[in-house]
Formats: structure tokens, sequence, C-alpha cells
């Protein structure tokens, strides 16, 4: 199977759980409720993975950026945040410039 620029991110898009920043570590730890990381972690610092792994770039683009999904890979939880093939061959190919896309919400 081919990966394309498209499955990495939809990969990317389907994966699950939330990501909250512990203040006083100043670590990033993955949860799969919100309700779940106490005190640590400030509630509007909670956010769901799919969102954690793309940053604001300019005119309203969005870069997919390796360093990110690699704070996710390190918690070696892979299967229980869904990270799948897609993911990993980009996280591989460091010859091909990060992926940066404009992404908006689809209404099903």
């Amino acid at each position: 199977m081919r990966i394309t620029s498209q499955l990495i991110c939809q990969a990317a898009d389907q994966l699950k759980g939330f990501v909250g920043l512990n203040r006083k570590t100043g670590h990033y730890i993955v949860r799969f409720s919100e309700d779940a990381f106490g005190m640590d972690v400030a509630d509007d610092g909670i956010i769901p993975v799919s969102e954690f792994v793309w940053v604001v770039g300019p005119e309203h683009t969005m870069t997919l950026k390796r360093e990110l999904i690699q704070l996710l890979l390190d918690q070696n939880i892979d299967e229980r945040i869904n990270i799948t093939e897609p993911l990993r061959v980009y996280m591989n190919r460091r010859d091909v410039p990060e992926i940066t896309a404009l992404r908006s919400l689809v209404r099903g």
C-alpha cells in the first residue's frame, strides 16, 4: 500500500485520548478521559491527541509536527492512542518535509 499525505493526515485525525502538560514535572502526559488528569494539569490545557500533533502556521495552515508525535511514541502506548502505519512511515521519512495543510471541520 502506498502511503500518501492524505492517509497520514487521516491517521493523525484518528488519534485517541487527551494530552495535558503536567505543571509540576513539565512533561506532557496522555490520558483516555479528560477527568483522569487531576490537579497537576490545568483544565484549559487538556486537548485531544488528534489536535495536539498539529501546530498552527501562517495563513491558516497547520503543520503535523514530528516532535509532538514523538512525545506520544515515547509513552509506549501506541495501540491505545491508535498510532497506525501511516504515522510510523511519516516518522521514519525524515527526508520528507513535515506536512503542512489547510484543516477544516467536516460535518457529516
